[in-house]
Protein backbone atom coordinates (compact mmCIF):
# COMPACT_ATOMS: atom_id res chain seq x y z
CA UNK A 1 0.00 0.00 0.00
CA UNK A 2 1.68 3.17 -0.89
CA UNK A 3 1.21 6.29 0.47
CA UNK A 4 0.76 9.54 -1.74
CA UNK A 5 1.71 12.72 -0.26
CA UNK A 6 -1.04 15.62 -0.78
CA UNK A 7 0.71 17.77 -3.72
CA UNK A 8 1.14 21.47 -2.66
CA UNK A 9 -0.75 24.22 -4.89
CA UNK A 10 1.22 27.09 -5.77
CA UNK A 11 -0.56 29.95 -4.64
CA UNK A 12 -0.06 33.76 -4.98
CA UNK A 13 -0.62 36.76 -2.69
CA UNK A 14 -3.13 39.60 -3.70
CA UNK A 15 -1.30 43.12 -3.88
CA UNK A 16 -4.64 44.94 -1.89
CA UNK A 17 -5.73 42.67 1.04
CA UNK A 18 -2.89 40.41 0.52
CA UNK A 19 -5.30 37.59 0.72
CA UNK A 20 -3.48 33.84 -0.32
CA UNK A 21 -5.36 32.75 -3.76
CA UNK A 22 -4.70 30.00 -5.87
CA UNK A 23 -1.64 30.75 -8.52
CA UNK A 24 -4.45 30.65 -11.63
CA UNK A 25 -6.97 32.58 -10.19
CA UNK A 26 -7.75 35.95 -12.42
CA UNK A 27 -8.69 37.82 -9.34
CA UNK A 28 -8.92 38.04 -5.67
CA UNK A 29 -12.14 36.63 -4.17
CA UNK A 30 -11.44 39.07 -1.20
CA UNK A 31 -11.43 42.26 -2.59
CA UNK A 32 -12.03 41.79 -5.94
CA UNK A 33 -8.36 42.73 -7.26
CA UNK A 34 -7.60 41.55 -10.75
CA UNK A 35 -4.35 39.86 -11.76
CA UNK A 36 -2.43 40.39 -14.77
CA UNK A 37 -2.19 37.70 -17.43
CA UNK A 38 0.18 35.40 -16.41
CA UNK A 39 -0.59 34.96 -12.82
CA UNK A 40 2.89 35.89 -11.47
CA UNK A 41 3.57 36.28 -8.58
CA UNK A 42 3.48 39.63 -6.82
CA UNK A 43 5.27 41.12 -3.76
CA UNK A 44 3.22 42.96 -1.27
CA UNK A 45 3.42 46.23 -1.59
CA UNK A 46 4.42 46.70 -5.01
CA UNK A 47 3.03 48.75 -7.74
CA UNK A 48 0.56 46.88 -10.25
CA UNK A 49 -1.58 48.35 -12.62
CA UNK A 50 -5.28 47.98 -12.71
CA UNK A 51 -5.91 48.78 -16.38
CA UNK A 52 -4.55 48.07 -19.51
CA UNK A 53 -2.91 51.94 -19.43
CA UNK A 54 -0.10 50.99 -17.16
CA UNK A 55 -0.68 53.97 -14.89
CA UNK A 56 1.15 52.57 -11.21
CA UNK A 57 -1.00 52.16 -8.07
CA UNK A 58 0.17 53.34 -4.46
CA UNK A 59 -1.24 51.22 -2.10
CA UNK A 60 -1.38 52.61 1.75
CA UNK A 61 -2.40 51.61 4.98
CA UNK A 62 -5.70 53.14 6.41
CA UNK A 63 -3.45 54.55 9.96
CA UNK A 64 -0.84 55.80 7.45
CA UNK A 65 -3.16 57.51 5.38
CA UNK A 66 -5.46 59.01 8.44
CA UNK A 67 -2.55 60.49 10.04
CA UNK A 68 -0.98 62.22 6.53
CA UNK A 69 -4.39 64.23 6.23
CA UNK A 70 -3.75 64.92 9.86
CA UNK A 71 -0.38 66.64 9.30
CA UNK A 72 -1.45 68.28 5.79
CA UNK A 73 -4.38 70.00 7.64
CA UNK A 74 -2.11 71.47 10.38
CA UNK A 75 0.27 72.62 7.70
CA UNK A 76 -2.05 74.54 6.00
CA UNK A 77 -3.97 76.13 8.89
CA UNK A 78 -0.90 77.31 10.22
CA UNK A 79 -0.21 78.85 6.33
CA UNK A 80 -3.34 80.51 6.03
CA UNK A 81 -2.84 82.21 9.51
CA UNK A 82 0.18 83.58 8.78
CA UNK A 83 -0.72 84.76 5.74
CA UNK A 84 -3.77 86.45 6.80
CA UNK A 85 -1.31 88.06 9.85
CA UNK A 86 0.36 89.59 7.36
CA UNK A 87 -2.32 91.48 5.73
CA UNK A 88 -3.64 92.69 9.07
CA UNK A 89 -7.03 91.18 8.53
CA UNK A 90 -6.38 89.31 12.15
CA UNK A 91 -7.96 90.73 15.54
CA UNK A 92 -7.04 89.19 18.68
CA UNK A 93 -10.15 88.64 20.50
CA UNK A 94 -11.52 91.36 23.27
CA UNK A 95 -11.52 90.15 27.00
CA UNK A 96 -14.95 90.12 28.11
CA UNK A 97 -15.36 92.08 31.08
CA UNK A 98 -15.67 90.29 34.46
CA UNK A 99 -18.75 90.95 36.32
CA UNK A 100 -18.37 93.03 39.32
CA UNK A 101 -20.60 92.92 42.48
CA UNK A 102 -22.36 96.40 42.47
CA UNK A 103 -22.42 97.41 46.56
CA UNK A 104 -25.21 97.26 48.35
CA UNK A 105 -26.58 100.72 49.51
CA UNK A 106 -27.37 101.11 52.87
CA UNK A 107 -30.29 103.04 53.92
CA UNK A 108 -30.01 105.47 56.65
CA UNK A 109 -33.10 106.33 58.49
CA UNK A 110 -34.33 109.51 57.95
CA UNK A 111 -34.26 112.13 61.03
CA UNK A 112 -37.34 112.99 62.79
CA UNK A 113 -38.20 116.22 62.70
CA UNK A 114 -38.31 117.51 66.53
CA UNK A 115 -41.51 118.67 67.86
CA UNK A 116 -41.51 121.95 69.33
CA UNK A 117 -42.61 121.47 72.99
CA UNK A 118 -43.26 124.57 75.09
CA UNK A 119 -41.74 125.65 78.46
CA UNK A 120 -44.05 125.95 81.04
CA UNK A 121 -43.60 129.25 83.30
CA UNK A 122 -42.89 128.10 86.82
CA UNK A 123 -45.66 129.15 89.14
CA UNK A 124 -44.57 130.16 92.76
CA UNK A 125 -47.00 128.49 95.88
CA UNK A 126 -47.68 131.14 97.96
CA UNK A 127 -45.97 131.13 101.68
CA UNK A 128 -47.72 131.06 104.89
CA UNK A 129 -46.32 133.27 107.41
CA UNK A 130 -47.33 133.32 111.19
CA UNK A 131 -46.89 136.85 112.21
CA UNK A 132 -44.62 137.88 115.50
CA UNK A 133 -45.03 139.85 118.01
CA UNK A 134 -43.56 143.42 116.50
CA UNK A 135 -44.28 142.37 113.15
CA UNK A 136 -45.59 145.27 110.84
CA UNK A 137 -46.63 145.05 106.98
CA UNK A 138 -43.56 146.69 105.99
CA UNK A 139 -40.82 144.89 107.74
CA UNK A 140 -42.51 141.32 106.68
CA UNK A 141 -42.45 142.94 103.27
CA UNK A 142 -38.84 143.74 103.21
CA UNK A 143 -37.92 140.70 104.44
CA UNK A 144 -40.09 138.35 101.57
CA UNK A 145 -38.75 141.07 99.01
CA UNK A 146 -42.03 142.00 98.13
CA UNK A 147 -43.93 145.32 98.47
CA UNK A 148 -46.50 146.06 101.26
CA UNK A 149 -49.58 146.07 98.94
CA UNK A 150 -48.81 142.97 97.81
CA UNK A 151 -49.54 141.79 101.48
CA UNK A 152 -52.65 143.91 102.07
CA UNK A 153 -53.77 141.98 97.50
CA UNK A 154 -53.42 138.47 98.94
CA UNK A 155 -54.98 138.73 102.59
CA UNK A 156 -58.17 140.83 102.77
CA UNK A 157 -58.35 140.48 106.65
CA UNK A 158 -55.86 142.52 106.81
CA UNK A 159 -57.45 146.18 104.96
CA UNK A 160 -55.95 148.81 103.40
CA UNK A 161 -54.10 149.79 106.32
CA UNK A 162 -52.54 146.37 106.56
CA UNK A 163 -53.35 146.18 110.19
CA UNK A 164 -52.09 142.61 111.72
CA UNK A 165 -51.69 140.70 114.95
CA UNK A 166 -49.76 138.48 116.85
CA UNK A 167 -50.35 134.58 115.43
CA UNK A 168 -52.10 135.86 112.38
CA UNK A 169 -51.44 133.98 109.50
CA UNK A 170 -50.46 135.35 106.36
CA UNK A 171 -50.39 134.45 102.64
CA UNK A 172 -47.21 135.63 101.50
CA UNK A 173 -47.34 135.89 97.66
CA UNK A 174 -43.37 134.98 95.93
CA UNK A 175 -41.89 137.92 94.09
CA UNK A 176 -42.35 138.14 90.65
CA UNK A 177 -39.89 137.07 88.27
CA UNK A 178 -38.13 139.55 86.10
CA UNK A 179 -36.51 138.39 83.23
CA UNK A 180 -33.03 139.88 82.78
CA UNK A 181 -33.19 142.21 79.54
CA UNK A 182 -31.51 141.15 76.78
CA UNK A 183 -28.04 143.02 75.73
CA UNK A 184 -28.09 145.35 72.95
CA UNK A 185 -25.29 145.85 70.57
CA UNK A 186 -25.29 149.32 71.55
CA UNK A 187 -21.66 150.30 73.24
CA UNK A 188 -20.92 152.41 76.10
CA UNK A 189 -18.67 155.37 75.51
CA UNK A 190 -15.30 153.19 76.95
CA UNK A 191 -16.53 150.04 74.87
CA UNK A 192 -17.17 152.73 71.56
CA UNK A 193 -13.24 154.01 72.76
CA UNK A 194 -11.67 150.67 72.70
CA UNK A 195 -13.46 149.48 69.60
CA UNK A 196 -12.88 152.31 67.92
CA UNK A 197 -8.92 152.53 68.84
CA UNK A 198 -6.12 151.72 66.81
CA UNK A 199 -3.79 149.53 68.88
CA UNK A 200 -0.18 147.63 68.17
CA UNK A 201 0.58 144.42 69.67
CA UNK A 202 4.19 144.77 70.65
CA UNK A 203 6.46 141.99 72.15
CA UNK A 204 9.17 142.93 74.49
CA UNK A 205 12.44 142.71 72.98
CA UNK A 206 16.27 142.51 74.62
CA UNK A 207 16.97 145.83 76.52
CA UNK A 208 13.14 147.88 76.37
CA UNK A 209 11.82 149.37 78.88
CA UNK A 210 8.49 150.62 79.27
CA UNK A 211 9.84 154.35 79.37
CA UNK A 212 10.90 153.44 75.69
CA UNK A 213 8.38 151.42 74.52
CA UNK A 214 6.29 154.49 75.13
CA UNK A 215 8.96 157.63 73.72
CA UNK A 216 9.18 154.97 70.51
CA UNK A 217 5.47 155.30 69.87
CA UNK A 218 4.45 158.53 71.11
CA UNK A 219 1.87 157.32 73.67
CA UNK A 220 2.39 158.39 77.65
CA UNK A 221 3.85 155.71 80.09
CA UNK A 222 0.19 156.14 82.17
CA UNK A 223 -1.94 155.55 78.95
CA UNK A 224 0.00 152.28 78.34
CA UNK A 225 -0.02 150.58 81.67
CA UNK A 226 -3.98 151.86 82.38
CA UNK A 227 -4.60 149.93 78.90
CA UNK A 228 -3.01 146.99 79.96
CA UNK A 229 -3.62 146.74 83.66
CA UNK A 230 -0.20 147.05 84.87
CA UNK A 231 0.75 147.69 88.41
CA UNK A 232 3.98 148.54 87.66
CA UNK A 233 6.60 149.74 84.35
CA UNK A 234 8.76 146.65 85.03
CA UNK A 235 8.51 144.42 81.59
CA UNK A 236 9.86 141.18 80.60
CA UNK A 237 11.40 139.67 77.36
CA UNK A 238 8.37 138.20 75.36
CA UNK A 239 5.20 139.85 77.08
CA UNK A 240 2.82 141.47 75.22
CA UNK A 241 1.84 144.84 75.38
CA UNK A 242 -0.66 146.34 73.66
CA UNK A 243 -0.09 150.00 72.41
CA UNK A 244 -3.15 152.25 72.26
CA UNK A 245 -2.44 155.14 69.62
CA UNK A 246 -5.62 156.82 70.13
CA UNK A 247 -4.17 158.34 73.45
CA UNK A 248 -0.97 158.82 71.47
CA UNK A 249 -0.46 162.51 72.81
CA UNK A 250 3.46 163.00 70.49
CA UNK A 251 5.14 162.41 67.85
CA UNK A 252 7.53 159.17 68.27
CA UNK A 253 10.36 158.00 66.03
CA UNK A 254 12.53 160.30 63.61
CA UNK A 255 12.73 163.45 66.55
CA UNK A 256 12.92 160.47 69.33
CA UNK A 257 16.59 160.03 71.06
CA UNK A 258 17.37 156.11 69.98
CA UNK A 259 18.24 155.54 73.85
CA UNK A 260 17.55 157.84 77.16
CA UNK A 261 20.20 158.79 79.49
CA UNK A 262 20.99 157.04 82.63
CA UNK A 263 18.73 158.90 84.96
CA UNK A 264 20.51 162.00 86.80
CA UNK A 265 20.62 162.61 89.65
CA UNK A 266 18.68 165.43 91.86
CA UNK A 267 19.96 168.90 91.13
CA UNK A 268 21.18 170.80 94.27
CA UNK A 269 19.41 174.34 94.27
CA UNK A 270 21.89 177.06 95.43
CA UNK A 271 20.17 180.18 95.16
CA UNK A 272 18.53 182.50 96.74
CA UNK A 273 18.10 180.44 99.98
CA UNK A 274 14.91 179.04 100.82
CA UNK A 275 12.73 181.65 102.22
CA UNK A 276 14.79 184.50 100.96
CA UNK A 277 12.07 187.80 100.54
CA UNK A 278 12.37 190.41 97.72
CA UNK A 279 11.31 193.79 97.13
CA UNK A 280 9.73 195.66 94.39
CA UNK A 281 13.54 197.43 93.48
CA UNK A 282 14.16 193.46 92.54
CA UNK A 283 13.23 193.63 88.67
CA UNK A 284 14.50 189.77 88.19
CA UNK A 285 15.03 187.03 90.49
CA UNK A 286 18.29 184.62 89.55
CA UNK A 287 17.41 181.11 90.74
CA UNK A 288 20.97 178.51 90.56
CA UNK A 289 21.35 174.93 90.85
CA UNK A 290 24.07 172.84 90.25
CA UNK A 291 25.02 170.79 87.72
CA UNK A 292 23.69 166.93 87.52
CA UNK A 293 26.55 166.09 84.13
CA UNK A 294 26.68 166.78 80.51
CA UNK A 295 23.73 166.59 78.62
CA UNK A 296 22.83 165.72 75.32
CA UNK A 297 21.82 167.47 72.72
CA UNK A 298 18.01 166.72 73.65
CA UNK A 299 18.52 166.97 77.21
CA UNK A 300 17.81 170.20 79.54
CA UNK A 301 16.80 171.58 83.11
CA UNK A 302 12.81 172.04 83.39
CA UNK A 303 12.31 174.92 85.70
CA UNK A 304 9.17 175.04 87.32
CA UNK A 305 8.33 178.54 89.06
CA UNK A 306 4.47 179.08 90.51
CA UNK A 307 2.83 182.09 92.47
CA UNK A 308 1.26 180.41 94.99
CA UNK A 309 -0.51 183.43 96.08
CA UNK A 310 -1.43 184.21 92.69
CA UNK A 311 -2.75 180.67 92.02
CA UNK A 312 -1.87 177.52 90.95
CA UNK A 313 -2.72 178.79 86.73
CA UNK A 314 -0.31 181.35 87.33
CA UNK A 315 3.39 179.48 86.80
CA UNK A 316 6.48 179.75 84.80
CA UNK A 317 7.82 176.29 82.79
CA UNK A 318 11.05 176.76 81.13
CA UNK A 319 13.80 174.54 79.75
CA UNK A 320 17.63 175.70 79.64
CA UNK A 321 20.89 174.30 79.37
CA UNK A 322 22.70 176.61 81.93
CA UNK A 323 22.23 176.41 85.41
CA UNK A 324 20.81 179.58 85.85
CA UNK A 325 17.69 180.77 85.08
CA UNK A 326 16.04 184.52 85.34
CA UNK A 327 12.00 184.80 86.77
CA UNK A 328 10.82 187.92 84.37
CA UNK A 329 10.04 191.11 85.24
CA UNK A 330 6.42 190.55 84.08
CA UNK A 331 5.94 187.48 86.17
CA UNK A 332 6.37 190.19 89.22
CA UNK A 333 3.09 190.28 91.11
CA UNK A 334 1.46 193.98 90.51
CA UNK A 335 -1.53 194.09 93.10
CA UNK A 336 0.85 195.80 96.27
CA UNK A 337 1.59 192.93 98.30
CA UNK A 338 3.87 189.98 98.75
CA UNK A 339 3.37 186.75 96.93
CA UNK A 340 4.55 183.39 97.79
CA UNK A 341 6.54 181.51 95.07
CA UNK A 342 7.39 178.30 94.69
CA UNK A 343 10.12 176.60 92.19
CA UNK A 344 12.19 173.67 91.59
CA UNK A 345 14.52 171.73 88.60
CA UNK A 346 14.58 168.51 86.76
CA UNK A 347 16.17 166.89 83.98
CA UNK A 348 14.21 166.37 81.25
CA UNK A 349 14.97 164.63 77.52
CA UNK A 350 12.72 165.87 74.29
CA UNK A 351 11.37 163.12 72.76
CA UNK A 352 9.50 164.57 69.87
CA UNK A 353 6.71 167.27 69.22
CA UNK A 354 3.33 167.00 69.78
CA UNK A 355 0.04 167.14 67.23
CA UNK A 356 0.52 171.59 66.76
CA UNK A 357 4.06 170.76 66.84
CA UNK A 358 5.39 171.72 70.17
CA UNK A 359 8.06 169.46 71.85
CA UNK A 360 7.50 166.50 74.49
CA UNK A 361 9.72 165.97 77.29
CA UNK A 362 9.76 162.96 79.80
CA UNK A 363 11.57 163.35 83.25
CA UNK A 364 15.25 162.08 82.84
CA UNK A 365 15.95 161.66 86.85
CA UNK A 366 14.24 162.73 90.36
CA UNK A 367 12.74 166.15 90.90
CA UNK A 368 15.05 168.61 93.31
CA UNK A 369 13.86 169.74 96.46
CA UNK A 370 11.45 172.70 96.33
CA UNK A 371 12.34 175.77 97.76
CA UNK A 372 10.26 179.10 98.23
CA UNK A 373 10.60 183.09 97.86
CA UNK A 374 8.85 185.91 98.56
CA UNK A 375 8.33 189.00 95.95
CA UNK A 376 6.90 192.16 96.72
CA UNK A 377 5.33 193.32 93.31
CA UNK A 378 4.15 197.25 92.68
CA UNK A 379 0.89 198.42 92.66
CA UNK A 380 -1.40 199.19 90.45
CA UNK A 381 -1.94 198.05 86.53
CA UNK A 382 -3.28 194.73 85.31
CA UNK A 383 -1.05 191.61 86.23
CA UNK A 384 0.95 190.53 83.19
CA UNK A 385 1.06 186.96 81.52
CA UNK A 386 4.53 185.72 81.47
Amino acid sequence: MSTDKPRSTPTKVCPSCGTRVSESAPRCLVCGHQFTGGGGKKTPGSLTSSSSSGVPELHLSIPIAIGLLALFLIVGGALTYVALAGTGRVTQPTPLPSASVSPTATLSPTPETPTPTSTPQPTYTPLAYTVQLGDDCLGIAFAFHIQPQDIILANSSVGANCSIFQNQILVIPQPTFTPTPIATATLGEAEATIAACETEDYVVQEGDTLSLIAVSRGVPIDAIMEWNQLTTDSVFIGQHITIPFCLQTFVGGATVTPTLAPPYPAAELLLPADGQPFDSSNDTISLQWASVGTLRNNEYYQVTVVDITGGQNRHIIDEVKDTTFTVPTAFRPTDGRPHVYRWSVVTVAQIGVDSEGLPVYVTGGPSSETRVFVWSGTSGGATPTP
